[in-house]
């Protein structure tokens, strides 16, 4: 496993444990909050992570560690947390951002798949938060941030699969939000809409879309500021959600069947 510094003494500053070290979204972030912290990027096993400690050290990184991640293997993560903390103290801020898109059209028909996406995109990652809420409260302090989507605000046919794992970790995360206040524990929740990256390669940009520099930006502005809840990408996506809400539904969508 690379290790770009030792963790026996380490100077003074925050550590960001980025879960999903290899996301475009979750680099972005820790490019930004590089400066005097030291930097972990927690992906899965095998991928090529020699080019990824350069940029972030040149940002200003302390230190930037690797360690592996399978997010899917639930009963890795207080290890992994425990592993994380015994090299590099305790985890200040960590990025949720990892995450499948999977393909609709074979989750529709097979069961197998549909699970996949919703064991990835919901379950992983509030097991996830639940671990780490869990070491942050005694400290009372930490910054959590997970990456919802517009997708879970009004799920379409045209991904329900992906859409309703955003839909549950929205309401998942919005609820441990409430329950953190007072703790000192910060939940942020990005909404982003289309992000326009490896992710969606080969899709048409949907209208507001964004970039993941554009997504880091408003990521990092809410997480220094230790400002908690919801944070819409790019923010006139919140005002299209209220004009839609406000508008009544087709008499036919509101008929029983």
């Amino acid at each position: 496993m690379p290790n770009a510094a030792s963790s026996s003494s380490r100077p003074g500053g925050e550590t960001v444990v980025v879960f999903g070290g290899r996301s475009e979204i979750g680099l972005a972030v820790a490019h930004r909050l590089a400066p005097g912290r030291t930097i972990v990027l927690a992906s899965r096993p095998g991928g090529d992570v020699s080019t990824l400690a350069a940029p972030l050290e040149s940002a200003g990184a302390i230190a930037v560690e690797f360690v592996d991640f399978d997010a899917d293997d639930l009963s890795t993560h207080g290890g992994l947390v425990d592993e994380i903390e015994s090299r590099v103290g305790p985890v200040d801020i960590a990025v949720l951002a990892f995450g499948i898109l999977g393909d609709q059209e074979v989750a529709e028909r097979d069961a197998g798949a549909a699970a996949q996406i919703l064991h990835t995109d919901f379950v992983a990652q509030a097991a996830l938060l639940t671990t780490l809420a869990e070491r942050m409260k005694p400290r009372r302090s930490g910054v959590l941030v997970a990456f919802s989507s517009v997708a879970g605000q009004r799920v379409r046919r045209a991904n329900y699969v992906y859409g309703s794992a955003k839909a549950g970790l929205d309401g998942f995360a919005s609820g441990m939000a409430d329950a953190l206040h007072g703790t000192g524990v910060t939940l942020i929740i990005p909404r982003p809409g289309f992000v326009i990256g490896r992710m969606t390669e080969g899709m048409d940009p949907a209208p507001f879309s964004s970039t993941p520099d554009q997504v880091a930006d408003a990521v990092v502005e809410r997480v220094l500021a230790r400002r908690a809840g919801v944070v819409w990408i790019p923010w006139q996506l919140r005002v299209m959600f209220a004009v839609a809400r406000a508008v009544p539904q087709p008499i036919w969508r509101r008929m029983p069947r």
